[in-house]
């Protein structure tokens, strides 16, 4: 089926997505660490619009933005889907999907100390559980889906914390199911790491006035 490789650095989400997907669907894959600081000749030749991670490589050609990856690996490797099959439900779930991407990390701003952006980020979370998770173990159902992948960037933002102390239970233990599953547990972000990592970027950086 052709070499893959992904280009990403190891805070991004969105590198993460691209590995979850490979690794659910037990596709082999070359990563290349990227240096956002200093961005290789690779990452401005293949991505010169964005200059941004991840980029995807399947048989030596390159592909951007995250979700425009995952859909291509669905399609080209159908097995362990990231889709239901039916056409209504695969429907109704890029609805989510678009959803959860149009309102991005705001989702998750919870504890910001701006009460209407509290306010807002609640309603939105609130709305994902009822409508989109419901009973069920994941978005997907008993498997893991491109939709759990997406809500996956909770897990940068505090999420496991900010839902139990919110009482939106079910999105906690759906959160907790999703890191527990061995795909997405041998390749999760350590957040403390991450935050020292930020510490640091955000002391190397000159002062602006």
């Amino acid at each position: 089926m052709g070499e893959v490789k992904l280009v990403g650095t190891w805070v991004s989400p969105y590198t993460y997505r691209i590995k979850w997907a490979l690794k659910l669907k037990g596709i082999a894959f070359d990563y290349i660490e990227e240096d956002l600081c200093n961005k290789s000749a690779l990452l401005l030749q293949y991505n010169p619009i964005h200059k941004k991670v991840p980029v995807f490589f399947h048989g030596g050609k390159p592909i951007c933005e995250s979700m425009v990856i995952i859909e291509y690996i669905e399609e080209i490797w159908p097995h362990n889907p990231l889709l239901p099959t039916d056409p209504y439900e695969r429907a109704m779930l890029r609805f989510w999907i678009k959803y959860a991407e149009d309102k991005g990390p705001s989702m998750w701003m919870v504890g910001e100390g701006q009460h209407k952006a509290e306010q807002n980020s609640l309603e939105m979370l609130k709305i994902i559980e009822e409508k989109a998770l419901g009973d069920k173990k994941f978005f997907g159902g008993d498997n893991i889906s491109m939709l759990d992948i997406v809500l996956g960037l909770g897990h940068w933002l505090g999420g496991e914390k900010l839902l139990e102390a919110h009482k939106l239970h079910r999105l906690h233990v759906w959160l907790k199911n999703f890191k527990q599953v061995p795909a997405i547990k041998e390749d999760l972000l350590d957040l403390d790491a991450m935050l020292a990592y930020l510490r640091r970027q955000r002391e190397m950086s000159p002062a602006t006035h």
